[in-house]
């Protein structure tokens, strides 16, 4: 049982070697690679899919949102145009009766 002594000049001959057997294996070896490939990503998707919100994501998402703050300079200021023009009263008017319909 003598043990073979490592050589680092019989290196390039074993790197041929085994690169000859593993060349007969090459197809079969990339194939395997994508399938491990495809099934670490359908795991990964399942696992996204799966996961639940925390309850501090859930409460700060539901969090009511702040109303809008509207200056009431710009109030006075719509309410006087309003009232000095009869076609922005008429406008107000449409847009209050149907407010999707555009003028």
């Amino acid at each position: 049982m003598d043990k073979q002594k490592f050589n680092i000049k019989d290196l390039p001959e074993k790197i041929k070697f085994y690169a000859g057997k593993v060349g007969e294996y090459k197809l079969l070896v990339f194939i395997v690679f994508i399938v491990l490939i495809y099934g670490y990503s359908m795991y990964q998707i399942n696992v996204f899919v799966t996961q639940q919100p925390s309850t501090n994501q859930v409460q700060t998402l539901s969090n009511p949102i702040a109303s809008a703050h509207i200056d009431k300079s710009v109030v006075t200021q719509l309410q006087a145009l309003q009232n000095n023009s009869v076609s922005v009263q008429t406008l107000f008017e449409q847009a209050r009766t149907n407010p999707f319909q555009e003028p």
